[in-house]
């Protein structure tokens, strides 16, 4: 399975984008599908991820803000991100797990900069 990530960008502080990561396979067979960043100099965290029970969950500091999401006929995850502070600014990568197999997209590049 492969992993596009795609619709970083260069934004203003409190503007939105939309993360997709569109898998070259169905994406119903994973147990979790979700989005990672990792900031210069910082580690690898995770910002929100899907659990195949319907359960979410989010980093502390994008609740409220951000919105995972999936498509299972397009075989893409989505992550909707408003309100974009600078802090905000990161590689983005997706990921998903099923047994047997750990995935990751390239990653795409957020900036959040007047």
């Amino acid at each position: 399975v492969q992993l596009q990530a795609s619709g970083g960008g260069l934004v203003q502080p409190g503007g939105s984008l939309t993360l997709s990561c569109a898998a070259s396979g169905s994406i119903i067979s994973f147990l979790a599908m979700g989005w990672y960043r990792q900031a210069p100099g910082k580690q690898r965290e995770v910002v929100a991820s899907l659990i195949s029970s319907g359960r979410f969950n989010y980093a502390d500091s994008v609740k409220g803000r951000f919105t995972i999401s999936r498509d299972n006929v397009k075989n893409t995850v989505y992550l909707q991100m408003n309100s974009l502070k600078p802090e905000d600014t990161a590689v983005y990568y997706c990921n998903a797990y099923k047994v047997g197999g750990n995935y990751w997209g390239q990653g795409t590049q957020v900036t959040v900069s007047s």
